[in-house]
Protein backbone atom coordinates (compact mmCIF):
# COMPACT_ATOMS: atom_id res chain seq x y z
CA UNK A 1 0.00 0.00 0.00
CA UNK A 2 1.30 3.52 -1.20
CA UNK A 3 -1.49 5.92 -0.16
CA UNK A 4 -5.27 6.58 0.17
CA UNK A 5 -6.47 8.29 -2.90
CA UNK A 6 -9.45 10.25 -0.80
CA UNK A 7 -8.56 12.42 1.63
CA UNK A 8 -9.57 11.45 5.61
CA UNK A 9 -12.89 13.75 5.86
CA UNK A 10 -14.17 12.47 2.47
CA UNK A 11 -17.26 10.00 2.29
CA UNK A 12 -16.43 7.84 -1.15
CA UNK A 13 -18.75 5.17 -1.65
CA UNK A 14 -15.90 2.81 -1.22
CA UNK A 15 -12.26 2.91 -0.20
CA UNK A 16 -9.53 3.38 -2.86
CA UNK A 17 -5.93 3.26 -2.38
CA UNK A 18 -2.76 3.39 -4.76
CA UNK A 19 -1.00 0.19 -4.14
CA UNK A 20 1.66 -1.70 -5.96
CA UNK A 21 2.57 -5.40 -6.22
CA UNK A 22 4.92 -7.50 -4.34
CA UNK A 23 7.08 -7.15 -6.99
CA UNK A 24 7.16 -3.84 -7.60
CA UNK A 25 5.88 -4.40 -10.94
CA UNK A 26 2.27 -2.71 -11.17
CA UNK A 27 0.76 0.35 -9.52
CA UNK A 28 -3.06 -0.39 -8.95
CA UNK A 29 -5.77 1.38 -7.66
CA UNK A 30 -6.93 -1.24 -5.00
CA UNK A 31 -11.09 -0.32 -3.35
CA UNK A 32 -12.18 -2.49 -0.46
CA UNK A 33 -15.42 -2.03 0.89
CA UNK A 34 -16.91 0.97 3.46
CA UNK A 35 -17.52 -0.87 6.97
CA UNK A 36 -21.23 -1.57 6.89
CA UNK A 37 -21.17 -3.14 3.64
CA UNK A 38 -21.85 -6.31 3.06
CA UNK A 39 -18.74 -8.15 1.78
CA UNK A 40 -20.50 -11.27 -0.14
CA UNK A 41 -22.50 -8.52 -1.93
CA UNK A 42 -19.67 -6.38 -2.81
CA UNK A 43 -17.70 -9.16 -4.32
CA UNK A 44 -20.27 -10.31 -6.40
CA UNK A 45 -20.94 -6.33 -7.30
CA UNK A 46 -17.27 -5.89 -8.31
CA UNK A 47 -16.83 -9.43 -10.12
CA UNK A 48 -20.08 -8.49 -12.29
CA UNK A 49 -17.98 -4.92 -12.75
CA UNK A 50 -15.64 -7.23 -14.94
CA UNK A 51 -17.99 -6.95 -17.55
CA UNK A 52 -18.28 -3.35 -17.92
CA UNK A 53 -16.15 -2.11 -21.09
CA UNK A 54 -14.67 1.47 -22.36
CA UNK A 55 -12.94 4.25 -21.69
CA UNK A 56 -14.54 6.09 -19.63
CA UNK A 57 -14.69 3.47 -16.94
CA UNK A 58 -11.51 2.39 -14.49
CA UNK A 59 -11.76 -1.61 -15.90
CA UNK A 60 -11.77 -4.01 -13.09
CA UNK A 61 -8.90 -5.82 -13.52
CA UNK A 62 -8.63 -8.36 -11.08
CA UNK A 63 -10.62 -9.24 -7.76
CA UNK A 64 -10.13 -11.13 -4.38
CA UNK A 65 -9.70 -14.65 -4.76
CA UNK A 66 -11.73 -17.60 -2.54
CA UNK A 67 -10.99 -16.47 1.39
CA UNK A 68 -9.55 -13.42 0.89
CA UNK A 69 -11.37 -10.14 2.44
CA UNK A 70 -13.06 -8.34 -0.89
CA UNK A 71 -11.33 -6.32 -3.01
CA UNK A 72 -10.67 -5.28 -7.03
CA UNK A 73 -7.78 -3.73 -8.78
CA UNK A 74 -7.84 -1.28 -11.58
CA UNK A 75 -5.13 0.01 -13.38
CA UNK A 76 -3.67 3.15 -11.96
CA UNK A 77 -3.41 6.66 -13.23
CA UNK A 78 -2.18 9.71 -11.74
CA UNK A 79 -6.19 10.76 -10.76
CA UNK A 80 -8.35 13.14 -8.43
CA UNK A 81 -12.01 12.44 -6.69
CA UNK A 82 -14.12 15.05 -8.24
CA UNK A 83 -14.88 16.85 -4.83
CA UNK A 84 -11.17 16.97 -4.57
CA UNK A 85 -10.32 18.32 -8.13
CA UNK A 86 -13.18 21.22 -7.33
CA UNK A 87 -11.41 21.66 -3.74
CA UNK A 88 -8.12 22.32 -5.78
CA UNK A 89 -9.82 24.43 -8.40
CA UNK A 90 -11.04 26.71 -5.35
CA UNK A 91 -14.64 26.41 -6.63
CA UNK A 92 -16.83 24.84 -9.20
CA UNK A 93 -15.32 23.65 -12.64
CA UNK A 94 -15.79 25.51 -16.07
CA UNK A 95 -18.60 24.57 -17.84
CA UNK A 96 -16.49 23.32 -20.77
CA UNK A 97 -14.88 20.48 -17.88
CA UNK A 98 -18.73 19.93 -16.92
CA UNK A 99 -19.83 18.84 -20.54
CA UNK A 100 -16.44 16.56 -20.70
CA UNK A 101 -17.24 15.16 -17.70
CA UNK A 102 -21.65 14.91 -18.53
CA UNK A 103 -20.33 13.30 -21.94
CA UNK A 104 -18.13 10.43 -20.88
CA UNK A 105 -20.40 9.42 -18.02
CA UNK A 106 -23.33 9.22 -20.28
CA UNK A 107 -21.33 7.14 -22.69
CA UNK A 108 -19.76 4.84 -19.89
CA UNK A 109 -23.95 4.62 -18.55
CA UNK A 110 -25.23 4.00 -21.49
CA UNK A 111 -22.80 1.14 -22.36
CA UNK A 112 -23.49 -0.71 -18.70
CA UNK A 113 -27.44 -0.22 -19.00
CA UNK A 114 -26.86 -1.98 -22.86
CA UNK A 115 -24.95 -4.57 -20.56
CA UNK A 116 -28.34 -4.71 -18.24
CA UNK A 117 -26.37 -3.39 -15.42
CA UNK A 118 -26.70 -0.55 -12.86
CA UNK A 119 -24.54 0.68 -11.28
CA UNK A 120 -26.40 2.30 -8.59
CA UNK A 121 -23.45 4.39 -6.62
CA UNK A 122 -23.11 7.10 -9.12
CA UNK A 123 -22.18 10.06 -7.06
CA UNK A 124 -19.28 12.97 -7.29
CA UNK A 125 -16.80 10.85 -4.89
CA UNK A 126 -17.51 7.84 -7.44
CA UNK A 127 -15.66 9.80 -10.38
CA UNK A 128 -12.10 10.53 -10.99
CA UNK A 129 -10.82 13.24 -13.41
CA UNK A 130 -7.68 11.92 -15.09
CA UNK A 131 -5.78 13.97 -17.54
CA UNK A 132 -7.43 12.37 -20.63
CA UNK A 133 -10.94 12.25 -18.67
CA UNK A 134 -12.77 11.00 -16.51
CA UNK A 135 -13.48 7.62 -14.98
CA UNK A 136 -16.67 6.24 -13.08
CA UNK A 137 -15.31 3.77 -9.88
CA UNK A 138 -16.58 2.54 -6.99
CA UNK A 139 -18.09 -0.79 -8.69
CA UNK A 140 -18.85 -2.66 -5.20
CA UNK A 141 -22.61 -1.12 -6.27
CA UNK A 142 -22.79 -2.55 -9.54
CA UNK A 143 -26.33 -4.60 -9.91
CA UNK A 144 -27.77 -6.53 -12.75
CA UNK A 145 -30.72 -4.63 -13.81
CA UNK A 146 -32.98 -7.36 -13.44
CA UNK A 147 -31.86 -9.33 -10.49
CA UNK A 148 -33.95 -10.14 -7.49
CA UNK A 149 -32.74 -8.47 -4.35
CA UNK A 150 -33.16 -6.03 -1.36
CA UNK A 151 -33.43 -2.41 -2.13
CA UNK A 152 -30.44 -0.76 -1.70
CA UNK A 153 -31.61 2.99 0.17
CA UNK A 154 -28.92 3.39 2.16
CA UNK A 155 -25.10 2.67 0.62
CA UNK A 156 -22.31 3.45 2.52
CA UNK A 157 -20.97 6.77 1.25
CA UNK A 158 -23.15 7.66 -1.25
CA UNK A 159 -24.08 11.31 -1.36
CA UNK A 160 -27.88 11.55 -0.63
CA UNK A 161 -28.42 13.95 -3.19
CA UNK A 162 -27.52 11.62 -5.73
CA UNK A 163 -30.05 8.75 -4.18
CA UNK A 164 -32.91 9.15 -7.11
CA UNK A 165 -36.09 9.28 -5.48
CA UNK A 166 -37.86 6.21 -6.73
CA UNK A 167 -34.99 4.31 -5.10
CA UNK A 168 -34.93 6.68 -1.57
CA UNK A 169 -38.40 5.68 -1.22
CA UNK A 170 -37.36 1.93 -1.32
CA UNK A 171 -37.19 0.73 -4.83
CA UNK A 172 -34.73 -1.55 -6.37
CA UNK A 173 -31.75 0.03 -8.83
CA UNK A 174 -32.99 0.96 -11.93
CA UNK A 175 -30.95 2.51 -14.93
CA UNK A 176 -33.68 6.28 -14.66
CA UNK A 177 -31.86 6.38 -11.37
CA UNK A 178 -28.19 6.00 -12.90
CA UNK A 179 -29.22 8.96 -14.90
CA UNK A 180 -30.63 11.38 -11.76
CA UNK A 181 -27.47 10.53 -9.91
CA UNK A 182 -25.35 11.85 -12.76
CA UNK A 183 -27.34 15.23 -12.93
CA UNK A 184 -26.44 15.33 -9.37
CA UNK A 185 -22.91 14.53 -9.93
CA UNK A 186 -22.45 17.24 -12.86
CA UNK A 187 -24.52 19.73 -10.56
CA UNK A 188 -22.17 19.26 -8.35
CA UNK A 189 -19.25 19.54 -10.82
CA UNK A 190 -21.22 23.23 -11.96
CA UNK A 191 -22.33 24.85 -8.47
CA UNK A 192 -20.03 22.75 -5.82
CA UNK A 193 -23.27 20.75 -4.45
CA UNK A 194 -25.81 18.10 -5.69
CA UNK A 195 -29.04 19.52 -4.77
CA UNK A 196 -28.23 23.52 -6.39
CA UNK A 197 -31.15 25.84 -6.99
CA UNK A 198 -32.28 26.10 -10.21
CA UNK A 199 -30.88 29.57 -11.08
CA UNK A 200 -27.28 28.61 -9.52
CA UNK A 201 -26.43 26.22 -12.32
CA UNK A 202 -24.83 27.27 -15.70
CA UNK A 203 -27.95 28.67 -18.37
CA UNK A 204 -26.72 26.34 -21.19
CA UNK A 205 -26.10 23.14 -18.69
CA UNK A 206 -29.61 23.98 -17.32
CA UNK A 207 -32.04 21.94 -19.48
CA UNK A 208 -29.63 18.86 -19.64
CA UNK A 209 -29.04 18.73 -16.13
CA UNK A 210 -32.65 19.10 -14.92
CA UNK A 211 -33.72 16.59 -17.09
CA UNK A 212 -31.68 13.86 -15.54
CA UNK A 213 -33.14 15.68 -12.31
CA UNK A 214 -36.73 15.11 -12.81
CA UNK A 215 -38.51 12.97 -9.67
CA UNK A 216 -40.41 10.75 -12.28
CA UNK A 217 -38.01 7.97 -13.81
CA UNK A 218 -40.11 8.08 -17.05
CA UNK A 219 -39.34 11.85 -17.34
CA UNK A 220 -35.49 11.27 -17.70
CA UNK A 221 -33.94 10.93 -20.49
CA UNK A 222 -31.47 7.97 -21.34
CA UNK A 223 -28.55 8.17 -20.81
CA UNK A 224 -27.91 7.13 -24.22
CA UNK A 225 -29.85 10.10 -25.33
CA UNK A 226 -27.87 12.69 -23.34
CA UNK A 227 -26.40 15.18 -25.45
CA UNK A 228 -23.74 17.80 -23.71
CA UNK A 229 -22.22 19.25 -26.28
CA UNK A 230 -22.51 23.12 -26.96
CA UNK A 231 -25.16 24.17 -29.65
CA UNK A 232 -23.34 25.02 -32.88
CA UNK A 233 -23.39 28.34 -33.88
CA UNK A 234 -26.24 30.25 -35.63
CA UNK A 235 -25.88 29.98 -39.34
CA UNK A 236 -27.94 31.56 -42.44
CA UNK A 237 -30.14 28.22 -42.16
CA UNK A 238 -30.59 27.56 -38.51
CA UNK A 239 -32.15 29.26 -36.10
CA UNK A 240 -30.16 30.87 -32.98
CA UNK A 241 -31.76 29.14 -30.52
CA UNK A 242 -31.21 25.41 -32.33
CA UNK A 243 -29.32 22.77 -29.49
CA UNK A 244 -27.83 19.82 -30.80
CA UNK A 245 -30.00 16.75 -30.80
CA UNK A 246 -27.53 13.99 -30.92
CA UNK A 247 -24.89 12.80 -28.31
CA UNK A 248 -21.13 13.46 -29.57
CA UNK A 249 -18.24 11.15 -28.59
CA UNK A 250 -16.62 12.43 -25.61
CA UNK A 251 -13.60 12.45 -26.66
CA UNK A 252 -14.20 15.65 -28.54
CA UNK A 253 -14.69 17.47 -25.92
CA UNK A 254 -11.60 16.53 -24.21
CA UNK A 255 -9.54 18.53 -26.14
CA UNK A 256 -6.15 20.34 -24.46
CA UNK A 257 -7.25 22.54 -21.66
CA UNK A 258 -9.99 20.51 -20.65
CA UNK A 259 -8.97 20.45 -17.52
CA UNK A 260 -8.51 23.70 -15.56
CA UNK A 261 -4.81 24.66 -14.55
CA UNK A 262 -4.57 23.37 -11.13
CA UNK A 263 -6.30 20.25 -11.53
CA UNK A 264 -3.34 19.27 -14.01
CA UNK A 265 -0.85 20.66 -11.83
CA UNK A 266 -2.38 18.50 -8.85
CA UNK A 267 -2.41 15.17 -11.23
CA UNK A 268 1.26 16.23 -11.87
CA UNK A 269 1.96 16.65 -8.22
CA UNK A 270 0.19 13.59 -7.33
CA UNK A 271 2.58 11.86 -10.27
CA UNK A 272 5.74 13.23 -8.84
CA UNK A 273 5.06 11.93 -5.18
CA UNK A 274 4.15 8.40 -6.45
CA UNK A 275 7.85 7.95 -8.06
CA UNK A 276 9.05 9.62 -4.86
CA UNK A 277 7.40 6.71 -2.82
CA UNK A 278 8.92 3.86 -4.52
CA UNK A 279 8.68 0.91 -2.96
CA UNK A 280 11.88 -0.87 -2.14
CA UNK A 281 11.57 -4.51 -4.12
CA UNK A 282 12.21 -7.41 -1.63
CA UNK A 283 15.90 -8.75 -2.24
CA UNK A 284 16.57 -11.91 -4.52
CA UNK A 285 17.40 -14.44 -2.28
Amino acid sequence: MITRLDPPHASPPCRRFVARTEDGEQTVLLSTPLPGTDPARFAAEADAARHLIGPWVAPVTSVAGPGEPPWYASPYVPALPLPVALAVHGGPLPEATVRAVGAALAEALAAAHGQGLTHAGVSPASVLLTADGPRLTCFGAVRAASADGEPRTGLPGLDPGSLAPEQASGGRPRPPGDVFALGAVLAYAATGHTVPERDEIPPALRSSIASCLARDPADRPTAASLTFAPAPPPTASSSPTGHATTLNPAGGLLAPGWLPGRVVAALARQSAELLAAELPVPARA
